[in-house]
């Protein structure tokens, strides 16, 4: 039985093994997570083409500094990349949590994301 030895390796290879079956296409992109200890960033990404479409983070204007909670801000990322997909044309997309676990930050943000009009 192997070990791996960081959580960061860990959820690195969940997130290799999550990719061998999702990819984002042109009619479907892939709206990609990422946390980190203090910040959370979204990206709409067409794999096909390589390109990103709308992203929203964080450290977006705005939002950079704010003293609201963690999960509150995360919800208004959510809202504002969904805003901005929906302004590139992008009403569909496949959810990418990038290995982290579906709680939390992560799951506030995709709700809001739904609120705001994506389906996925």
């Amino acid at each position: 039985m192997t070990q791996v030895a960081t959580r960061g390796a860990a959820r690195r290879k969940r997130h290799s093994r999550i990719r061998l079956r999702m990819a984002g296409t042109e009619a479907r992109p892939r709206l990609a997570v990422f946390r980190s200890l203090n910040h959370i960033y979204a990206q709409v990404i067409d794999d096909a083409s390589g390109r990103t479409l709308a992203a929203a983070s964080t450290l977006d204007g705005d939002l950079k500094g704010s003293t609201s909670s963690k999960s509150e801000e995360a919800a208004a990322v959510g809202r504002r990349i969904a805003e901005r997909a929906k302004a590139a044309g992008v009403e569909r997309v496949v959810f990418d949590r990038a290995g982290f676990r579906y709680h939390g930050r992560v799951k506030s943000l995709a709700d809001a994301a739904r609120e705001a009009g994506l389906e996925f």
